[in-house]
């Protein structure tokens, strides 16, 4: 049997603790409710330590203290090394708490011994033996030098500099940085000091700094400090509690439950629904203006100038403010003021405070002390005049103007202090003694004369005391007698300015004004002049002062400047075209018509074939000009681009416009020699019979129109004339179709036959024939062409509806209809058109459930979830009442912008009587798309309704402009 006991039985390791490698220190018994104890601490550590060398007798009396395991600990030399040189891998810090076993004992004692040994070995280095000879009377051994004799040493130190050894090396550095980087109780060393001299009153007027840095502090003083008034309703419904009240107040506004709250508040939905839906009426209008995003913070903007950012703009009330915060801030600007008594904002700001605090003799106080400290200091002084009233705000003027004679501001001050016209004058004629330079100065001196006589003599002795001011010479040629004067002025302040353009531009203007022709040249002349002296304009700040001058009537001289400076800096390389149309759009937006017409003129003049050009000028004038002068434009344009077919309807469309049937036929008939030789230009032909055709229909010449049909059919065989072709032969039937009482022309039949069999894939003859039929009760050839038809031309969306149409309305099956769709779906994925017709086919069938659900799924991401038409069904049909506004505002935030779906909106606000909302929706409406009939129809009926005859005729005056062609129910 082995002597070597188990393990359980074995004695524990050496600092052995149980469960403190798996981090456990404790445990805790049924009877043991506390927390588990802790692990012993680092003071116990040491004490048990200290107590097992003791054990060991490893002390000696006066030896240095071992460590447990008879490690001498080595004496620490005195190092002031703080913690930036010390080792961040020393395990002191590191391992401070941890166990110290035998390893770690022997570890230090091989370390220690060899920093022992190395600082032998630096030692003996330094020194080395010295030989020297024996003197003979002397048994010490001695060395002369200079007259000394000086005992000789067996060994000598070799480092003489005592700074090349390590420590000293290192303790020099220390020293070096230490000196470099004191610490902040090196540096405040003197001031501590000082503090000792500092009296009982100083500290006193120390300011409290706390009070203006410690935000957090003083928000909680605050709220231990605010008191709340507890509510009359509070104390009321407490009261009521308790009672019991036998009596009916049929007045009273009670709960769901039939009862009062009890905490005597009282709800009132009408309230909460008025404040919801003007919420959402407000993110209606911001959605509609194109805002994704609601400031809902406030933004606020300081002046760089200083303390009199909102001082001066804001008139507050001193109870507006807390007693507080208007001590806060009068104690930093007395400290303002004191650390600079030389900055007059400063006292300023000191001073509004007073007087918003209402303190306005304390106001006046501190500006006269500012003024005193700082007398040439404009604002302090207008400041002070400000403050003060009657006679003493004139003796601060005067003694303001003492100080700083030669501020124009000080004596227009003191000018406006006066209430009589001649002390006016008087202080203004003193003040031009010593600022005759002053242009200011002689304007309202100049103002104030009542003598037109007096004004030109002001003007002319203001002329010759500076030459230099365009501003006082533009208005002495203004008052002279004769246009001989006002030029000699002109010319003398052109000579003493040369190198400015406003001066050029007022001589024009004053060519213009006496009617004669010079203008053009005097332009030119300005144009040369300036360019020689390097001061020519750039061509925006031209265009600006051409406008500027039809703005003030001088129209002959602005379209001169445009004449002569538009090309002004620009390469022929560069797209002038688009920039010169660019700018005459600009001009219009702004409403300088007149300047938009020149640029027209001199895009014209430099390309005019340029079609493009010729028809914005031919639309400014009908929008803005004469008729007369869109006839001469229209009549230029077609001369100069005479293949413009658009440009030759659109002048027969004014010809017929106007009454002048005559003079549109015989437009159309030169467009007809224009392209009756060119056989290649088959759609522009086309476009001109088609014109004639219809201008003929509309003055009742149905033969006529009938004709040009027939010869257009020959001429320009195009799938759009026989379109029309048939759209004719079915609303005007023949006369032998008339008497046998037929629904439809049979030649109509016959012409969508043949011109199928000449277009097969134009989806609009399919159409026809399948109306045709429909019109005669054939509900099977009908039904046979629309399925044709779409096999054909599968994409074409309105075939799919006219089969779905004709299934449900003629057949009277609702399910081949939604069969139709669907297939229509399958083939045209994602069209807002189909899903729009299958939504209102179950609407139709009274199937309000299947309705809602096929909009859910028209309205996913993935399919037509941006779709105008559909979001406006679904408010407007599938949804309560209730819901539309909200619905309204999610959809204008999807869909943007929709003339259907703003139609709708209107639609609700009119439905809820806030006509001025439901105008502005129509407004937006028609200006999203200006051709969409339908909003222009909805307008009108609520115009008819709710609207002045001025703004009939306005809106009607813009639907004309705007020529609207399409729509779901607009018929142009």
């Amino acid at each position: 049997m082995s002597g070597r006991k188990d393990f359980l039985s074995q004695q524990a390791p050496e600092n052995y603790v149980a469960g403190l490698g798996r981090g456990a220190t404790g445990f805790t018994t049924r009877s043991d409710l506390g927390p588990a104890r802790e692990g012993p601490s680092e003071d116990q550590i040491k004490e048990a330590l200290a107590k097992r060398a003791a054990q060991l007798g490893k002390f000696a009396s006066q030896a240095p203290t071992p460590s447990a395991y008879g490690a001498v600990e080595k004496k620490e030399e005195e190092n002031d090394d703080d913690e930036r040189f010390q080792d961040p891998e020393n395990e002191v810090g590191l391992f401070a708490t941890g166990a110290y076993d035998r390893d770690d004992d022997e570890a230090d004692r091989i370390y220690q011994d060899i920093d022992e040994r190395m600082d032998r070995r630096r030692k003996a280095r330094r020194l080395v033996p010295l030989y020297w000879l024996p003197h003979p009377l002397s048994r010490t051994p001695t060395c002369e030098a200079f007259g000394l004799s000086i005992p000789l040493l067996r060994e000598q130190i070799t480092d003489l500099n005592p700074f090349d050894h390590r420590e000293a090396r290192e303790k020099q550095e220390r020293e070096e940085y230490e000196a470099k980087n004191p610490k902040i109780q090196q540096q405040f060393a003197d001031l501590k000091r000082s503090l000792g001299s500092v009296t009982d009153e100083q500290w006193q007027n120390i300011p409290e700094v706390g009070d203006l840095t410690g935000k957090n502090r003083r928000a909680k003083q605050n709220l231990r400090q605010r008191f709340y008034a507890v509510p009359d309703s509070v104390i009321a419904g407490a009261r009521n509690s308790t009672e019991f009240d036998t009596s009916v107040n049929d007045g009273a506004q009670t709960n769901g439950s039939g009862s009062d709250n009890v905490d005597g508040t009282m709800t009132n939905f009408a309230d909460i629904g008025a404040a919801r839906d003007k919420v959402l009426q407000v993110n209606l209008d911001k959605a509609a203006m194109g805002s994704a995003d609601a400031n809902s913070g406030s933004a606020s903007t300081i002046d760089p100038k200083g303390y009199l950012t909102s001082l001066s703009k804001t008139e507050l009330k001193s109870q507006d403010y807390d007693i507080g915060d208007i001590k806060r801030v009068e104690s930093l600007l007395q400290s303002v003021i004191k650390t600079n008594s030389r900055h007059p904002p400063g006292y300023i700001a000191l001073a509004r405070l007073h007087e918003l605090a209402g303190k306005p003799v304390k106001a006046r106080d501190i500006m006269a002390q500012c003024c005193t400290l700082n007398p040439h200091s404009e604002d302090a002084w207008l400041e002070n005049i400000r403050l003060n009233e009657g006679h003493n705000a004139k003796v601060i003027a005067a003694a303001s103007v003492k100080e700083n004679p030669q501020s124009t501001r000080l004596w227009t001050r003191a000018t406006e202090l006066e209430t009589d016209p001649q002390s006016k004058k008087r202080v203004l004629r003193r003040a031009l003694d010593l600022l005759p330079k002053s242009v200011v100065l002689w304007k309202q001196l100049v103002q104030l004369s009542q003598d037109e006589g007096e004004a030109r003599l002001l003007l002319s002795k203001a002329c010759s005391e500076i030459p230099a001011s365009i501003e006082l010479h533009l208005a002495l040629a203004r008052i002279v007698e004769t246009v001989d004067e006002a030029r000699k002025v002109l010319n003398t302040c052109r000579r003493a300015n040369p190198k400015n353009a406003e001066v050029w531009i007022a001589a024009s203007r004053l060519e213009e004004q006496v009617g004669s022709k010079n203008t053009t040249n005097i332009m030119k002349r300005a144009v040369q002049s300036l360019a020689n002296e390097n001061a020519m304009l750039k061509r925006e700040e031209w265009i600006e002062q051409a406008e500027k001058c039809e703005e003030e009537g001088a129209i002959i001289t602005g379209q001169n400047i445009i004449r002569e400076t538009l090309s002004y800096g620009l390469d022929e390389d560069d797209d002038r075209r688009k920039l010169f149309m660019e700018d005459a759009q600009a001009s219009i937006t702004k409403g300088r018509y007149g300047i938009a017409r020149a640029i027209y003129a001199y895009i014209l003049r430099i390309w005019p074939t340029y079609k493009s050009a010729w028809e914005a000028s031919a639309n400014l004038e009908k929008a803005h000009g004469k008729k007369e002068d869109l006839w001469n434009i229209l009549e230029k344009a077609v001369e100069a681009v005479p293949k413009a077919d658009d440009l030759w309807i659109q002048y027969a469309n004014e010809k017929y416009q106007s009454g002048d049937v005559d003079g549109a036929r015989i437009v159309l008939g030169k467009a007809f020699n224009q392209f009756s030789s060119d056989k290649s230009s088959k759609t522009s032909s086309e476009n001109i019979y088609l014109e004639a055709i219809n201008l003929e229909a509309r003055n009742g010449q149905i033969e006529e129109a009938r004709e040009l049909l027939s010869k257009a059919r020959e001429d320009a065989d195009t799938d759009r004339v026989w379109i029309k072709s048939v759209a004719f032969a079915r609303t005007h039937p023949s006369p032998t179709a008339r008497k046998d009482n037929h629904a439809s022309d049979p030649t109509a039949l016959d012409l969508v036959i043949q011109a199928l069999n000449l277009f097969p894939q134009n989806w609009k003859l399919w159409a026809q024939k399948g109306q045709i039929y429909t019109s005669n009760h054939l509900i099977p050839q009908a039904r046979e062409a629309y399925a044709t038809g779409s096999r054909a031309c599968p994409r074409a969306i309105p075939l799919w509806i006219l089969l779905s149409q004709l299934e449900e309305f003629q057949a009277g099956s609702v399910v081949k209809a939604r069969s139709v769709l669907d297939r229509a779906r399958a083939a045209n994925p994602k069209n807002d058109r189909l899903w729009l017709e299958s939504v209102r086919l179950e609407r139709r069938a009274k199937n309000l459930t299947a309705a809602k659900n096929l909009m859910a799924r028209a309205l996913q991401p993935q399919e037509c979830h941006r779709s105008g038409p559909l979001w406006a069904e679904r408010i407007w049909y599938l949804e309560p009442r209730t819901q539309r506004k909200p619905l309204s505002l999610e959809a204008v935030k999807v869909v943007e912008s929709d003339p259907t779906l703003f139609v709708t909106v209107a639609r609700v606000f009119w439905d809820e009587r806030k006509l001025e909302k439901a105008a502005s929706w129509f407004e937006k409406a028609v200006l999203v798309d200006s051709d969409w009939g339908d909003s222009w129809a909805w307008y009108w009926r609520f115009l008819c309704q709710h609207g002045t005859e001025e703004k009939k005729e306005d809106v009607l005056g813009k639907m004309r402009l705007a020529e609207p062609r399409h729509g779901e129910v607009w018929a142009p």
